[in-house]
């Protein structure tokens, strides 16, 4: 951590310094909004979740260990916010056949029977995608999102969400499954 970061954590925990904060939030927000922006769940706003990690982050800041990168403590702050948002759904919908445009059919076939797609479909793909990754639980979800779109090594998702690594590649082996199964769901209905 820089000795400038060093200086606004100390003024907002010694004195609420509301100058020290905005700083912070000036130099946190590139890194926070874009871990909630690949952990968000259907349905909610970015920046709700963004708010609500800063309200995490300065309520807690007091505890703040200086010795630690702050950049790491702020990651596993704001996976821990999509996290609980993820969780806090009420529902978790299945995906038939039907709901699936003509494009995403199309990509679920020939992922299921050619696994090499064309560029044309990467749109339709990605938009499977994500209704698959909805099919999973919030921590399953977070694994497979880390590990595989925003290729994160495993040592440093250990590091983010405080799992050691074999139990990360448990999880991910065991998300890819059943990521696999409603794949092959989806195409049956």
């Amino acid at each position: 951590m820089s000795d400038a970061t060093r200086d606004l954590v100390s003024a907002w925990v010694a004195h609420r310094d509301q100058g020290a904060a905005c700083r912070l939030m000036e130099a946190l927000h590139p890194q926070v909004i874009r871990i909630v922006q690949n952990h968000l769940p259907r349905g909610m706003d970015a920046e709700d979740l963004v708010q609500d990690v800063f309200v995490q982050f300065f309520r807690t800041l007091d505890r703040y260990d200086m010795a630690r990168p702050l950049e790491n403590w702020v990651s596993r702050m704001a996976l821990n916010v999509c996290l609980k948002a993820l969780r806090s759904r009420s529902r978790r919908p299945e995906w038939r056949w039907s709901d699936l445009s003509e494009g995403e059919q199309g990509v679920v076939a020939s992922l299921l029977h050619e696994p090499e797609t064309d560029a044309s479909q990467a749109g339709a793909g990605r938009g499977l995608l994500l209704k698959l990754l909805d099919s999973l639980s919030p921590q399953e979800r977070m694994i497979l999102t880390l590990l595989h779109l925003e290729e994160k090594p495993v040592a440093e998702i250990a590091a983010m969400t405080g799992w050691n690594a074999t139990l990360v590649k448990v999880r991910a082996f065991r998300a890819r499954a059943k990521l696999r199964k409603a794949l092959e769901a989806a195409e049956r209905k």
